[in-house]
């Protein structure tokens, strides 16, 4: 790979020129890395509601065209200046937010979100000087939270790749660039159930079931899965899973059909929808004295999270997690490891494939609710 080192590449990538429209197969060039970026070549990308979410352009700023994608594993192609960590042949999982491991943020050991890296999904172009590194016909086309997995080729910033065991099988753990992190790690790193606690996890999709896998790793004795779509419930039992409650079939509060269920209240919760009643049914339906509730989903922006404080003085504890509190360069690669040593299941989560030519299937997958992720293989 390194014959191509410094020079432009020409490849296929999946653009998408304008909001809601299918995205076009496209040859494009892209850019050799400049100073502290990489140039990766993406082998297995998947898809994820991110990707949709903003390809709809339904209230937020569009930008396009635009290359999207965030879930992805590859191959470092070549280097820029300043990167010292990663050389050409490394396997590493590209991230959508970063450790440049200089800020406050990222020197403490209680947080992830790092000042230069931090998620940004308006931003279209490279720190480094604002330009993009993709183009065809000499016309910009813009970067998607610094990953752009979607294209057989990409650069990304190096405080957004995670190094990683080259043994571990990239079509699999590539969905540990994003949401599986997320939902596993937000059980894991910051709600810390013990073994034989009771956890709640609000929302069923692939970020819940995440959280619900890492409640089965602690060895929670039961595991309440709450949903609206009752569809969702027979494959939750996969993931450990014990028990089933959709808020349609009570005529009270589903805080207090749990508080019932649990004899007081749970262990744990862990909501994973973003819908502000969920979160704050997440909160009330923890145990006082002990009960912690982690809040995964993100609100509406006009959402505001309304409960009574004695809910607070009865000692339950509300926490916020961003990427389940995953440092992504220091911890992902451990992450990965799970996976090697069979303490994490990622099989399960992997539920269609398809090559890159027919990636608008995994689109079509994704708005009709079906399955859970799709790879996509960018070399079929």
């Amino acid at each position: 790979m390194s014959s191509t080192a410094g020079q432009v590449i020409r490849c296929k990538a999946a653009v998408s020129w304008e909001a809601g429209k299918p995205l076009v197969i496209e040859e494009v060039d892209v850019a050799p890395p400049q100073k502290m970026e990489v140039r990766l070549k993406i082998l297995f990308t998947s898809l994820c509601h991110t990707d949709v979410y903003f390809w709809e352009a339904k209230g937020q700023t569009p930008l396009f065209p635009r290359i999207f994608g965030h879930e992805a594993g590859g191959i470092v192609e070549s280097v820029g200046e300043g990167v010292t960590d990663l050389q050409p042949g490394d396997h590493v999982l590209p991230m959508f937010t970063g450790e440049c491991k200089e800020c406050r943020h990222c020197k403490s050991t209680e947080s992830n979100m790092c000042d230069l890296l931090r998620i940004n999904t308006d931003r279209g172009v490279m720190i480094d000087d604002g330009k993009t590194r993709f183009s065809k016909n000499g016309q910009p086309i813009y970067h998607f939270l610094g990953t752009s997995t979607f294209s057989e080729y990409t650069v990304v910033h190096v405080g957004c790749v995670a190094k990683i065991n080259p043994a571990a099988p990239l079509e699999k753990v590539c969905v540990l660039s994003c949401g599986i992190s997320t939902g596993l790690g937000a059980t894991l790193n910051v709600a810390r159930p013990t073994k034989g606690s009771t956890v709640a996890i609000f929302g069923l999709g692939a970020v819940g079931l995440a959280a619900a896998e890492g409640a089965r790793i602690s060895g929670a004795s039961r595991i309440i899965g709450i949903d609206l779509n009752p569809n969702r419930f027979e494959d939750a039992k996969k993931f450990g899973v014990t028990e089933f409650v959709n808020p349609k079939d009570h005529d009270k509060p589903v805080q207090q059909v749990l508080a019932e269920m649990t004899d007081g209240g749970v262990d744990r919760s862990v909501e994973c929808t973003g819908n502000v009643d969920a979160m704050i049914s997440a909160f009330e339906c923890v145990h006082d004295g002990w009960g912690v509730a982690v809040l995964v989903g993100v609100p509406n922006k006009d959402d505001a999270f309304k409960t009574h404080p004695v809910n607070l003085l009865n000692e339950r504890t509300l926490k916020g997690t961003f990427f389940g509190n995953y440092k992504p360069r220091s911890d992902i690669p451990s992450v990965v490891e799970k996976y090697m040593n069979k303490e994490l299941e990622l099989d399960k989560f992997i539920t269609h494939h398809v090559g890159f030519s027919e990636i608008n299937k995994a689109f079509d997958l994704m708005l009709k609710g079906e399955g859970l992720r799709c790879i996509i293989n960018m070399e079929a």
